[in-house]
């Protein structure tokens, strides 16, 4: 683990013990569970990730337009009107 230290109001550090204490952690364990929640919540994905579900998403959606490789960019303006 790595050594940080963090400045809280009274009122925060004062919080945070009653919840410690109920339940039966320290304020240190409290504190890293609130940090995993928070950035579990934040759907943070690296960049491994964000290739593996590229890749598996290709090909799995068909459009019906036989020259969309080829014409991308004609058939993107189409669609949005320009």
């Amino acid at each position: 683990m790595i050594r940080t230290q963090i400045q809280l109001t009274e009122g925060q550090a004062a919080q945070l013990k009653k919840v410690a204490s109920l339940r039966h952690i320290s304020m240190a364990e409290l504190i890293r569970q609130s940090i995993n929640i928070t950035v579990k919540s934040e759907n943070i994905v690296d960049m491994d990730e964000r290739m593996k579900r590229a890749i598996a998403t290709a090909g799995r959606f068909r459009s019906g337009i036989k020259d969309l490789s080829e014409k991308h960019d004609k058939h993107l303006s189409e669609a949005f009107g320009q």
